[in-house]
């Protein structure tokens, strides 16, 4: 007889999301994406981070601060990550990804031709980055669906 508590496709696609998240070195906030396609074949994968070549131990960390004090100008969000990854074209594709894109997120992801965003977390959806980004997702035709139930990832790292 089969098992039958088994992950759904959503619960499995968000548990990629939060797996790549824990490799995010933002000590404040880690968030993870992961891109899908109509056939539930995982394409691309992205967590917040520095652009590649650029050390960790070299650019800013924290929230506060001016614009070269503080990470935000110099982190990649997941969902671009995600989107930069890809080794082929996105168009009609799925993007998991734990916590609401904000407005530059939701440009590329227009773009790239995502028709889904399915997110765990919306936090900011008061903040006007939150609010442009899903006029302009929903003005594209982008399905926006919320996953009501949270996915926990948990992972042990032992060092030998």
């Amino acid at each position: 007889m089969k098992r039958e508590k088994v992950l759904s496709w959503d619960e499995y696609f968000m548990g990629l999301a939060h797996l790549s998240a824990l490799r995010s070195k933002d000590p404040s906030t880690q968030v993870g994406a992961c891109i899908v396609d109509e056939n539930n074949k995982v394409v691309s994968i992205g967590y917040n981070g520095l652009p590649m070549g650029c050390s960790d131990d070299e650019f800013p960390w924290g929230r506060e601060g001016g614009m070269l004090e503080s990470k935000y100008a110099f982190v990649v969000h997941a969902e671009l990550n995600a989107i930069l990854n890809s080794p082929r074209s996105l168009h009609g594709c799925s993007l998991y990804v734990s916590l609401f894109p904000c407005n530059e997120c939701a440009k590329a992801i227009i773009q790239s031709g995502i028709r889904r965003v399915i997110y765990e977390c919306d936090k900011y959806a008061d903040t006007d980055s939150v609010i442009a980004s899903k006029k302009m997702l929903r003005s594209a035709g982008v399905e926006l669906i919320q996953l009501n139930k949270k996915i926990h990832i948990e992972v042990t790292v032992e060092n030998n």
